[in-house]
């Protein structure tokens, strides 16, 4: 299962997110839950360093699935970036095809 939080400030602003996990839907290279993922969150991490003028900054660790990427700043094209992130990964978590492999938590922080 890959699990992706989203960390919003006091003010309910996209502060940044961490994905880790494998989702196991099938094998590696197989796996389109795991690319359909992949996607939604690189897209974005590419997109906000492209088009959103924000500083950020990025873990991750490819054995473990894990994707830590924190904004630095926060402006309405990062919000609407992530936004769209969430709502792509929203309508995989509300497929029952693929439900059972993500789990979407929004932490306060």
């Amino acid at each position: 299962m890959t699990t992706v939080t989203i960390y919003r400030n006091k003010k309910n602003e996209n502060i940044g997110f961490t994905t880790i996990g494998h989702a196991g839907y099938a094998e590696e290279g197989e796996d389109i839950v795991c690319a359909a993922l992949s996607v939604l969150i690189i897209n974005t991490i590419n997109s906000i360093d492209a088009f959103a003028g924000a500083e950020s900054s990025l873990v991750t660790d490819e054995e473990e699935g894990l994707i830590d990427f924190r904004l630095n700043e926060i402006n309405d094209k990062t919000e609407l970036l992530i936004s769209s992130m969430i709502l792509g990964i929203n309508s995989m978590v509300e497929d029952e095809n693929y439900a059972k492999y993500i789990q979407l938590i929004i932490e306060e922080v």
